[in-house]
């Protein structure tokens, strides 16, 4: 079977009634990771979790078929979960397929392989079998998963909220998901007693993970804090914070420096267009150090080379999932080197 991404919700409660081996596969990990924990969620009896590496079983074609189709230590259900890139698993799904009895299920954690790999065409016209490609989404799928999330947990929020944590997230289900749980904690909300969430609610959940996460790193790189940036990258791994909400923390300080510099004129003042901004109520007094030392440093063709950049560096980390966090450092300190020579 073959399912696109969109229908793949459609189909997938058959697959996993009929399917023995689920291939997923694309640029979006973290549709891939929601495709996953869909299919184990519809198995009927999913068991115990049984993990292997893609270049693990490379290496041992072989051992995938063995532990298919073993006994559990408990000698109950089971299911097998591959993480692997590209091909890696071809020839071990190859001999699992080949072997006699029955295996448990197989699901395949396939980042930068697509529907045309050698997986998925070994796959495709199986009836036992399930392939599916989930391509880097766009805002308006993002912001649709979001609001379905919001109504399982109990919060109720409009297409403009939603959108609002679709961008929050990078695009990310995974985090989105998380802002909505902690949007039910906060506002005491659930499938039984369900809550409306406003911007409010939103910016209380979201202003430390925004100034404790991002934000540090982001006014290192844009304020030419050369040896801040390997401490604050280090920081970042420690804390998993996604490198694609990173960039886009990134994207948003460009913009809002962008808008600071269009109100300075060619021989404007920093200081005064950040105190008006700040009377105004338009930035965060806590901001205005960073927004003062940025704006030094971005202006004119420099900026508008920034605002390029950071738009490429997201493009580069959404076509590229499994290297993102290299690509991000390797970017950062691109940027960071630029920001330090003009001081």
């Amino acid at each position: 079977m073959k399912a696109t991404q969109k229908d793949f919700a459609a189909v997938a409660a058959r697959a996993a009634r009929e399917a023995r081996v689920f291939f997923l596969c694309g640029q979006d990990e973290a549709g891939i990771q929601d495709g996953a924990a869909r299919i184990v969620a519809l198995l009927d009896d999913p068991g115990e979790r049984i993990e292997f590496a893609g270049a693990d079983l490379r290496r041992d074609p072989v051992r995938l078929g063995d532990e298919a189709r073993s006994t559990s230590l408990f000698g109950g259900a089971r299911h097998i979960v591959v993480r692997a890139s590209g091909d890696e698993a071809a020839e071990a799904l190859a001999n699992l397929l080949d072997g006699q009895g029955e295996a448990c299920p197989v699901i395949v954690l396939a980042t930068n392989a697509t529907d045309k790999s050698k997986t998925a065409k070994l796959l495709a016209d199986r009836p036992d079998a399930l392939v599916v490609t989930f391509w880097p989404p766009d805002l308006k799928s993002v912001a649709g998963a979001v609001r379905t999330m919001a109504d399982a947990a109990g919060v109720r929020i409009d297409g403009a909220m939603a959108e609002r944590i679709a961008r929050a997230a990078g695009l990310d289900t995974r985090i989105a998901r998380s802002e909505i749980a902690k949007l039910a904690l906060y506002l005491d909300a659930g499938p039984e007693a369900p809550k409306s969430a406003d911007a409010a609610a939103f910016e209380a959940i979201g202003a430390s993970t925004e100034e404790d996460g991002f934000m540090p790193l982001v006014n290192a790189v844009l304020g030419g804090e050369a040896g801040r940036i390997p401490g604050e990258l280090r920081r970042m791994r420690e804390l998993g914070l996604n490198p694609v909400a990173v960039v886009l923390a990134l994207e948003r300080r460009a913009a809002q420096l962008a808008a600071l510099a269009s109100k300075l004129g060619p021989r404007g003042d920093v200081r005064q267009v950040i105190e008006a901004e700040k009377a105004a109520r338009r930035i965060f007094w806590k901001d205005e150090r960073d927004l003062t030392q940025q704006l030094k440093r971005w202006r004119g063709r420099r900026l508008e080379r920034l605002v390029a950049r950071t738009a490429t560096l997201h493009r580069q980390l959404l076509a590229n999932s499994q290297s993102a966090e290299l690509f991000l450092a390797q970017g950062l300190a691109e940027i960071g080197r630029v920001a330090a020579a003009k001081g």
